[in-house]
């Protein structure tokens, strides 16, 4: 394949010559995770699950896993697969495990760094997008992550096989100002959306992708009218009012599949800086679009950044996070993050709802796990982004993982023993609190399970027991990100454990 030599390949100038040329290379896999995927196919333990978790660590082996699927559906009447559990099932392990063997696999540092560039522009889309969005239409999360994380591998082969092309590109449209007309029928002989469009029907990618790119196509205009209202920030009442005199325009910026484009532009924008024209533009959007204040946009955006850059940066490329403002003496891993925002009031009443449904009494919970469903949504109702449940077995020797929101579904399998943890011994012999924050958090850190801690990334973490009946029956565990917690959610957490424990009192009294 044109990857796989040290012979240039030769530029095509039609559209049609891209779109043969780009669906034609295979994308090389970094050979830890194609190693893991391999040995999870043949393990009969894996479910399709757990093998889709591990292909999530490899952009590069998502979508060409995905691509498959579609190309053995294209021109049936099925539905593309527009995730990587549905596209492994279609194509059945056999057949994943063939296409595995197919793929290139390299060492990390062995790829290209422009595609590896890109890739990573993709991962820190895909976590602004599980952070603005994802929780709130909860939904549509798996639309959110995979449409957010595929949007721009169009481009992924290119910057294989002429990474000049997009860095002349970058160079002469982004910092120069040139017009992107211009500049791309001379790179390119057409314009790059169009090759992305075509590459995004031919491999039958999420329709939210193919949304987002039709958008920046076709209906600039809207998206001219939308900004002029964004820009007016400081006066919501004002925005709400032009839209409300707009309901088309309303309903067009409303759509769901919008979040995907948001997502991938204020990652992208990022790139050159944060104050740049190009990501306040993508903050106002940002803000018109979820209704919050800027300085909240703002605030998230940094904050997701940052964990964006603990769990995918690479030494030899560039994260945005990195640019940062620090404040000396303070490590740059997990400084410059002002507390996540304080609960509105629609939050707040959501929360409250929640608890109420805690303390009804008798109690209306059918089984445990209802029980503690109820209790996982009413500590992500308080502000919580990641929460992990844990129930304690009889004897007190082992936890397993009972409820998750946030994190990846790979954790639900996690069992913790309880011996090898000195925090977790402390939990479990009575009622208590703890609370992660810099100045404590190496201490802490090195007292819990390694499994533990690696899911929740960041130096600010509480964890608590919660009692019936007097003993310890579980462990709640939760962040807002890894960053600085909201004093407002930590009162709410602990008025929302106190609700789970009279939930369980009420339960076990049945």
């Amino acid at each position: 394949m044109a990857n796989e030599t040290n012979v240039p390949t030769p530029k095509p100038t039609t559209l049609e010559g891209w779109v043969k040329l780009l669906d034609g290379v295979r994308l090389p896999v970094p050979q830890a995770s194609h190693d893991q995927v391999c040995k999870a196919i043949r393990d009969n333990r894996s479910s399709l699950r757990d093998i889709a978790e591990l292909m999530q660590n490899s952009p590069a082996l998502a979508l060409s896993v995905i691509r498959e699927a579609n190309r053995h559906t294209h021109g049936s009447m099925t539905e593309p697969a527009e995730n990587l559990e549905v596209a492994i099932n279609r194509l059945g392990l056999k057949r994943t495990e063939e296409l595995l063997e197919r793929l290139p696999a390299e060492p990390q540092s062995q790829i290209p760094v422009a595609l590896r560039q890109l890739q990573l522009i993709s991962q820190h889309a895909t976590q602004q997008a599980n952070g603005f969005f994802a929780g709130r239409l909860a939904r549509l999360w798996q639309d959110i992550h995979w449409g957010s994380l595929l949007f721009l591998s169009p481009l992924w082969p290119m910057a294989l096989t002429h990474p000049q092309l997009l860095e002349e590109w970058e160079l002469r449209v982004i910092y120069k100002g040139e017009s992107a007309r211009k500049v791309e029928k001379q790179l390119f002989g057409v314009r790059l959306l169009e090759i992305c469009l075509a590459l995004v029907d031919t491999w039958r990618l999420p329709i939210w992708v193919q949304q987002g790119y039709r958008l920046l196509r076709s209906e600039q205009r809207e998206l001219v009218k939308v900004l002029r209202i964004a820009r007016d920030s400081d006066h919501p009442l004002r925005q709400q009012n032009r839209l409300d005199d707009d309901p088309t325009l309303r309903r067009w910026l409303n759509q769901p599949a919008n979040t995907v484009l948001l997502a991938n532009g204020l990652a992208l924008s990022a790139q050159q800086a944060w104050d740049s024209p190009h990501c306040e533009r993508w903050q106002f959007l940002t803000s018109l679009y979820l209704q919050i204040p800027m300085d909240e946009v703002q605030q998230q955006l940094h904050q997701q950044a940052a964990n964006s850059a603990r769990q995918h940066a690479m030494p030899d490329l560039w994260h945005p996070a990195e640019a940062l403002i620090w404040p000396s003496g303070i490590n740059r891993a997990h400084a410059g993050l002002l507390p996540a925002p304080a609960p509105t009031a629609e939050d707040l009443a959501k929360w409250r709802k929640q608890c109420a449904e805690l303390l009804v009494e008798p109690s209306p919970f059918t089984n445990a796990m209802h029980l503690t469903t109820s209790a996982r949504d009413a500590l992500v109702a308080c502000g919580m982004r990641r929460v992990m449940i844990l129930m304690a077995d009889r004897t007190h020797a082992n936890l397993r993982v009972h409820q998750t929101a946030g994190l990846p579904k790979e954790v639900a399998g996690l069992n913790l023993v309880v011996s090898q943890s000195t925090v977790l011994q402390r939990l479990l012999a009575q009622q208590a609190q703890v609370r992660l924050a810099p100045s404590n958090n190496a201490q802490f850190s090195a007292l819990l399970p390694a499994s533990l801690r690696k899911q929740f990334s960041g130096e600010h973490l509480l964890l608590r027991s919660l009692v019936n009946n007097g003993r310890v029956i579980m462990i709640v565990v939760a962040d807002q990100g890894g960053g600085p917690f909201s004093e407002i959610t930590v009162q709410a957490f602990g008025k929302t454990a106190q609700c789970i424990e009279k939930a369980l009192h009420s339960f076990s009294q049945r």
